[in-house]
């Protein structure tokens, strides 16, 4: 198995018995979780590989987070604690965290009706909601660093990028279907951002602790009903309605790239009503996200600057979302906010 974890010592410091089967869990892009079965049970060991988010103290505060809104009812997974009574294991310099194994799968926008939209939105907004009570008031902590910062984009920038990432498509030999999209996708976004680059966003509105990387293969499903929101790595204080804009267009992003917007009003009404968001909030979210995508090209940047393809799959539907929501950005909107 490669980057196979460290089983005898890490077992050791837990009372979970001796390991019989350990496999990798293929799913999501960053950090390593495997599926571990011993004799005493069944576990999800997660090695915190995220340069980004492997900090044990981090770690350890995002256990205390799940704990607590697992009291409250959120259904979430928390870690066990090792014999020490901590929750984070450090073996050979490098963090795991051991939780119980989740019976249950990933369900995608399109395979949910619009009664269970409407609860994924209510179950995003009590987890705004919740946070708001278990995690330190905003001004007394430094927030744990977030995916998407709180500045917009600055188009000066994104059209130094799309020059930068075409010398890389032009520089590929042969050339691929990949770079053909790449390279059509890159020079629409340039005009796009042309025509718009008078609409970029003031700095973001109320901000609140939030999951930070809201999506369908962070949430599992026992048959209809939510059983764990899981991968808490990006736990931080941003503006909240952002997120729940974000969770909107990747559940509910179809393959040709637009965005069921009946799902999406059902699912942005239950928010609301939960959160306690107001409209006018939304709008806003809705605005910065737009500009947020029109400005990102992460997996372009992935794929030829990292070499890292992995998000290659899901390029076509996303750049293509961000013309469709260009033109039909009321449509977006009003399914947002009424």
């Amino acid at each position: 198995m490669p980057h196979a974890p460290p089983l005898s010592a890490l077992l050791r410091q837990y009372s979970a018995g001796s390991a019989l089967t350990c496999e990798p869990v293929d799913q999501g892009l960053l950090n390593r979780g495997y599926r571990l079965c011993t004799t005493r049970g069944r576990y999800f060991l997660k090695h915190h590989f995220d340069p980004d988010t492997a900090d044990p103290a981090a770690i350890a505060r995002q256990h205390r987070a799940t704990q607590r809104l697992a009291d409250l009812g959120v259904p979430v997974a928390p870690p066990l604690a090792c014999r020490d009574g901590r929750t984070v294991a450090v073996v050979g310099g490098h963090a795991y965290a051991l939780h119980p194994w989740v019976d249950g799968r990933h369900r995608h926008g399109g395979q949910l009706t619009t009664g269970q939209c409407a609860r994924l939105g209510a179950l995003l907004g009590a987890v705004h909601a919740c946070l708001e009570h278990v995690m330190p008031p905003k001004g007394r902590t430094r927030p744990a660093a977030g995916p998407h910062p709180v500045e917009s984009a600055d188009p000066a920038g994104t059209f130094a990028l799309i020059d930068r990432l075409l010398a890389h498509v032009r520089r590929h030999r042969p050339p691929s279907a990949f770079d053909a999209l790449a390279r059509h996708r890159l020079l629409e976004r340039r005009v796009l951002l042309k025509r718009h680059a008078d609409r970029r966003p003031p700095p973001g509105g109320p901000v609140g602790w939030v999951h930070g990387d809201f999506h369908p293969y962070n949430l599992l499903y026992r048959g209809d009903v939510p059983a764990a929101i899981v991968d808490w790595d990006r736990l931080g204080v941003q503006p909240r309605a952002e997120e729940a804009v974000r969770a909107a267009a990747i559940f509910f992003l179809r393959p040709s790239g637009t965005l069921d917007l009946t799902k999406v009003r059902a699912y942005a009404r239950a928010y609301r009503r939960a959160a306690g968001a107001t409209s006018s909030e939304l709008a806003a979210a809705v605005h910065r996200v737009w500009w947020e995508r029109l400005n990102d090209f992460w997996m372009l940047r992935w794929h030829y600057e990292r070499g890292d393809t992995r998000a290659d799959s899901q390029f076509p539907a996303a750049s293509a979302l961000v013309v469709w929501w260009t033109r039909e950005y009321g449509a977006v909107c009003e399914a947002f906010t009424r």
